[in-house]
């Protein structure tokens, strides 16, 4: 983990592959903001009240050596300009801090999915879908929006997209799906069953899928080709899900364009005649 800023993501995209007692530790651990090079492991263990052992095993499922490794980087995360950016909303807060709170947790989103961002899992994911002959788009809530919203830009350039918020429509359309095809999952927490089923029945045919999610050791990022992963603070009032939400839209405009620039003469060309088709809805 060479960029601080990728350090707190990285742990909690982690937290599913931990047991309940290793992720209460864990996120206890992160939300120190007191740790030093001096402070030992013992001080560690003590506060969170578990072994010396249970620590060190804690930081090597969140992907550290060990301790140290696991202290150096919290230090040095906790010391950039990303982690400065999140500060909890309060009852007191005015409308101007308010502001500046929401918006300030945007940007470390935006900042630390980037940070975390797999070059080489955003490339294939493009590959697949630019390849694919029939794209599936599905997701739940908000999920679902999201995939609307992609598959709205997708359509701009001639890339056909049907998106599904209903468990029933995913799994019939997975069963006709083909080595040909490919599906975008959408799940913040990697959880949702009815996605997950879906998933699993499309791969069984042979289709390729892609997962955007928030963690990458979640159900979901296990049974996929491509993991494409977004990250977000927890916020009491705000929720993860809806600061996650700016950083996967941004993540995914970022596929549509890599998508776009493979036929980028078709991509122009499509874009004009759609727009050239919605023109006449305007009032000028």
């Amino acid at each position: 983990m060479n960029d601080p800023r990728a350090v707190g993501a990285q742990i909690r995209s982690r937290l599913p592959s931990l047991t309940p007692l290793e992720g209460k530790v864990a996120q206890e651990i992160l939300a120190r903001r007191d740790i030093t090079t001096e402070t030992p492991l013992k001080e560690i263990a003590e506060k969170s009240g578990v072994s010396e052992a249970m620590v060190v095993k804690v930081a090597k499922k969140l992907g550290f050596d060990g301790f140290r490794a696991f202290r150096e980087g919290l230090i040095a995360y906790y010391t950039s300009e990303s982690a400065a950016l999140h500060t909890c909303i309060t009852p007191e807060d005015t409308a101007g801090v308010i502001v500046q709170k929401v918006f300030r947790t945007a940007m470390q989103a935006l900042e630390e999915t980037f940070a975390i961002l797999d070059l080489v899992a955003f490339e294939r994911a493009a590959d697949y879908l630019y390849r694919a002959k029939q794209r599936d788009f599905i997701g739940f809530g908000g999920s679902a929006q999201i995939a609307r919203d992609v598959a709205h830009k997708f359509l701009r350039i001639g890339i056909r997209a049907s998106v599904f918020d209903d468990a029933h429509m995913m799994m019939m359309s997975a069963a006709l799906l083909g080595p040909d095809d490919a599906v975008l999952a959408f799940s913040h927490s990697g959880e949702t069953a009815a996605v997950i089923e879906a998933v699993e029945l499309a791969r069984k045919n042979g289709a390729r899928v892609i997962a955007v999610t928030n963690y990458s050791q979640s159900t979901l990022a296990r049974a996929v080709d491509v993991v494409l992963c977004s990250t977000a603070e927890n916020s009491p009032l705000l929720g993860e899900n809806a600061t996650a939400r700016i950083a996967q839209l941004n993540l995914l405009d970022a596929l549509f364009v890599e998508v776009a620039q493979k036929d980028r003469a078709s991509a122009d060309a499509n874009l004009a005649r759609t727009m050239r088709a919605v023109k006449s809805k305007r009032r000028t």
